[in-house]
């Protein structure tokens, strides 16, 4: 068994595809009209581009609002993203004008760093040795 979609919430599937791949970098995959304006519309890392896909999902259900509020509030990320390098992605982040909630913080071992993605999620980054 292995990891093949996930999901995150995006109030604005357009906005959200330009994060995703002009700001953080991933690769759209597929985008697939569904629904009136919603697309099945997904990214991928180019690292690993037959890897795991991020599906860029309309926000519309009501279940949605409540519970990524709820989550903002309290800081927990909806979704973390590896990287190699915590520091410097977060300094080429920030130079985009990338807003952190949380700043690159050792823990245990690993090194994270929490970005607001525009689109109504916290992302984590982290480094793990």
């Amino acid at each position: 068994m292995r990891i093949r979609l996930l999901s995150v919430f995006v109030d604005d599937q357009e906005k959200a595809l330009r994060f995703y791949t002009d700001v953080l970098g991933f690769v759209k995959k597929h985008d697939v009209p569904i629904s009136g304006e919603d697309r099945w519309l997904t990214v991928v890392s180019p690292e690993d581009p037959d890897g795991a896909e991020l599906l860029l999902e309309p926000a519309g259900h009501p279940a949605v609002a409540p519970y990524r509020e709820a989550l903002a509030k309290d800081g927990i990320p909806l979704a973390q993203f590896a990287v190699a390098d915590v520091q410097a992605e977060f300094e080429r982040l920030r130079g985009l004008g990338v807003a952190f909630t949380q700043e690159p913080l050792e823990m245990g071992g690993v090194t994270t760093a929490v970005l607001d993605d525009t689109c109504g999620n916290l992302i984590q980054i982290i480094q793990q040795p």
